[in-house]
């Protein structure tokens, strides 16, 4: 009732996540959270190549670095979106990254 795992509009895909293993590093976190954008986005009919706009939300900006190693790896080239990283009180302590990602569809 309080969100939807994905949404669709016109076209374009509308997602946020966080990770599921929030006992892991920054590294960890960031990997799993991608591997579900990719399931969310596949699911919608989309993939990371039809990247949009992605917002990065970071609990501490310390942990800037480690998430990009693992994002730059995620990326395909060329089809990187425009992206805003912040840092910023995330509603589980555990968690060091959430995501909320536009794509087409």
């Amino acid at each position: 009732r309080r969100y939807s795992d994905s949404v669709v509009h016109n076209g374009t895909v509308y997602l946020v996540e966080v990770p599921s293993n929030p006992e892991g590093d920054i590294a960890a976190q960031t990997a799993n959270l991608l591997a579900s954008v990719d399931t969310l986005l596949a699911q919608a009919g989309s993939d990371r190549h039809k990247l949009l706009m992605v917002t990065v939300y970071l609990a501490d900006m310390a942990d800037y670095d480690g998430m990009n190693a693992v994002w730059d790896a995620w990326v395909p080239d060329g089809h990187a979106p425009t992206r805003a990283c912040v840092q910023a009180r995330l509603a589980n302590p555990a968690w060091r990254v959430e995501m909320a990602v536009t794509a087409a569809r």
